[in-house]
């Protein structure tokens, strides 16, 4: 009876600790992707246009799943001492950042059907899939989130934790991009009159060039 109520009470901690981590994880990941960056504005545009948006939400999970793994078995480590990896991944994505940003100002001023809104909506999965591989994997801000600081924590954990840390890591993602393409193309009508849409473009038009400038102040401190 003494052993039984050991191998419960043993159990019942495990199964505690593992639910801590793994809300630690989920809390940690929402945290990160939170704030207003170049994931979210794309995102939102997405939506808006109903263009693709679950397929876009769906490639921004599995990206963050596959950086937050490679940040919690090591990639951290080997990010923090290739200069020649951050340097091609900085001016990278101040490049395609500056020009998103550009092409976004010019969609908010110019009404034509030619414009670069009525284009977007109508790219294709493919352009939209090439899109999201460069908003994600051009942007070191990117690996800073999700490799170096959510894969530094969660690879402080012995490697049965640090499945629940990932579990939890995946759901927060999940949870958000969810959220945020769903609700933007539930809400496209009022987001899509004119002043509002032309706010939305100038919006995103300054995150992705903010994005841009931070990263260039963080490679000349570098």
């Amino acid at each position: 009876m003494q052993t039984s109520l050991i191998k419960f009470s043993d159990y019942l901690s495990s199964t505690i600790m593992s639910l801590l981590v793994l809300a630690k994880g989920f809390t940690l990941t929402l945290s990160m992707i939170m704030p207003i960056g170049t994931q979210n504005s794309m995102l939102i545009n997405q939506g808006i246009h109903q263009n693709h948006h679950k397929m876009t939400a769906a490639l921004f999970v599995l990206y963050d799943a596959l950086l937050i793994s490679m940040g919690v078995l090591g990639g951290s480590i080997l990010l923090s001492h290739n200069a020649t990896l951050f340097n091609v991944l900085t001016w990278g994505g101040i490049l395609f950042l500056s020009i998103y940003g550009l092409l976004s100002m010019r969609s908010a001023f110019v009404r034509s059907k030619n414009t670069a809104d009525t284009v977007l909506k109508k790219k294709s999965a493919k352009i939209i899939f090439l899109t999201t591989l460069a908003v994600t994997f051009l942007n070191p801000h990117a690996y800073i989130d999700t490799v170096m600081v959510i894969g530094s924590v969660g690879g402080q954990y012995s490697d049965e934790v640090k499945v629940y840390f990932l579990i939890g890591c995946i759901i927060g993602s999940l949870t958000w991009f969810s959220c945020l393409a769903f609700g933007a193309a539930k809400l496209s009508k009022q987001l899509s009159r004119p002043k509002v849409k032309m706010t939305i473009d100038i919006i995103i038009a300054l995150v992705m060039w903010l994005v841009a400038w931070s990263l260039f102040n963080t490679w000349v401190a570098r």
